[in-house]
C-alpha cells in the first residue's frame, strides 16, 4: 500500500506528541549532561560555569573513590549476572518439565521480581542488621555466636548482602525468559538425540544451550546493563558506607551531584560509564558471534 502525502501528514501529526516528549525529555537532558561535563558546574558556579575541557573526565579517573565504585560495581555485575543466569536457567530447565502447577510455580518464583526494590532492600537490611534478624537467630537459637556479626560494617559483608539481594531478585526474570526459550527448541531434537543414546548432560551441551544462545546473550547484556545500575539496594542497606567503601558507580555519581554539588563531575562520570558499558556489550556479541563461527 502506498502511502499518500496526505497519509503521511496524518501520521506525522500523531507522532508528534510522541517524538517531541521524546526530545523534551530523553535527547534534550542527554545533550545537556554532555555539555555539562566540559564545564565547572556546581552550586558555587551554577550563574557562572566556567569551559574546563576535559578536567571533570580527568578528575574522575584520577579519584580513588571512583575506581573503589567502580571496582564495586564490576565485582557486583561479575557475581549477580552468572548467578542469576545460572540459578534461572536451572529453574527454568526444572519447570519445563513439570506438568501441574505450572502457572503456580511460575509466579512463586516472579514474585520477587515484582517486589519493591525499596521494600526488599529495607528487609535485607533488618535481616543482615547488627541487632536484626539474623543475629538474633545465630546468637539466641542456634548459640552459634556470643556477639553480633557486624555484617553491614564491613565493605565485604555490605558487598555481599547486596549481591545475595540482587541474585533473588532477578532469579525469576531469568527463569522466565529461559523457560519461554526452552519451549522453543523442537522435541524432535532430543527424541532423536535419545535415540542415538545421547545422556541428560549432552543433550543439555549439545542441544539445549546451542538453541537458546540468542537468550543467553540476550540476558547477559541485559543484565550486565542491569547490574553497572544497581543504586536503590547500595542506597537502602549500607548507604554507601562505611566511609564509601560500598559505594557503587551510580551511589558515588549521586552523591557528588547532590551532596557536594559538582554536577559536571557527574555528568563526566555518567558519559565514562555509558562508554564502558557500550564496550562491554560489543565484546559480549563479539564472543557470543565467534562462537557461532
Amino acid at each position: 500500500m502506498k502511502l499518500t502525502s496526505k497519509n503521511k501528514t496524518q501520521i506525522f501529526i500523531l507522532l508528534l506528541p510522541g517524538l517531541l516528549t521524546f526530545a523534551i525529555f530523553t535527547i534534550y537532558p542527554i545533550i545537556k549532561l554532555f555539555v555539562m561535563s566540559f564545564f565547572e558546574w556546581d552550586f558555587g558556579s551554577i550563574f557562572n560555569q566556567r569551559f574546563i575541557g576535559l578536567e571533570n573526565y580527568a578528575e574522575v579517573l584520577g579519584d580513588k573513590y571512583f575506581r573503589m565504585a567502580f571496582t564495586n560495581t564490576l565485582l557486583y555485575t561479575v557475581v549477580t549476572v552468572p548467578g542469576q543466569m545460572i540459578i534461572g536457567l536451572f529453574i527454568a530447565l526444572l519447570l519445563n518439565k513439570v506438568i501441574k502447577f505450572k502457572v503456580g510455580y511460575r509466579v512463586l518464583y516472579y514474585l520477587p521480581v515484582i517486589t519493591s526494590w525499596v521494600v526488599a532492600s529495607l528487609i535485607f537490611r533488618y535481616v543482615f542488621n547488627t541487632e536484626g534478624l539474623l543475629n538474633y537467630f545465630l546468637m539466641n537459637v542456634l548459640h552459634l555466636t556470643s556477639e553480633n556479626v557486624r555484617w553491614l560494617d564491613t565493605r565485604a559483608g555490605g558487598l555481599c548482602v547486596a549481591m545475595l539481594l540482587g541474585i533473588w531478585k532477578g532469579i525469576g526474570w531469568n527463569m522466565v525468559v529461559f523457560l519461554a526459550a526452552l519451549q522453543t527448541v523442537p522435541s524432535e531434537l532430543y527424541e532423536a538425540a535419545a535415540i542415538d543414546g545421547a545422556n541428560s548432560i549432552k543433550k543439555f551441551f549439545h542441544i539445549t544451550l546451542p538453541s537458546i544462545k540468542g537468550t543467553i546473550l540476550f540476558a547477559l547484556v541485559m543484565l550486565t546493563i542491569g547490574g553497572f545500575n544497581v543504586f536503590t539496594s547500595i542506597k537502602m542497606i549500607t548507604g554507601g558506607g562505611p566511609a564509601h567503601k560500598t559505594d557503587m558507580i551510580l551511589t558515588w555519581m549521586y552523591y557528588k551531584a547532590f551532596s557536594t554539588g559538582e554536577f559536571g563531575y557527574a555528568a563526566a562520570l555518567s558519559f565514562i560509564t555509558t562508554i564502558v558499558l557500550a564496550i562491554l556489550a560489543i565484546i559480549q556479541f563479539r564472543l557470543m558471534s565467534n562462537k557461532d563461527n
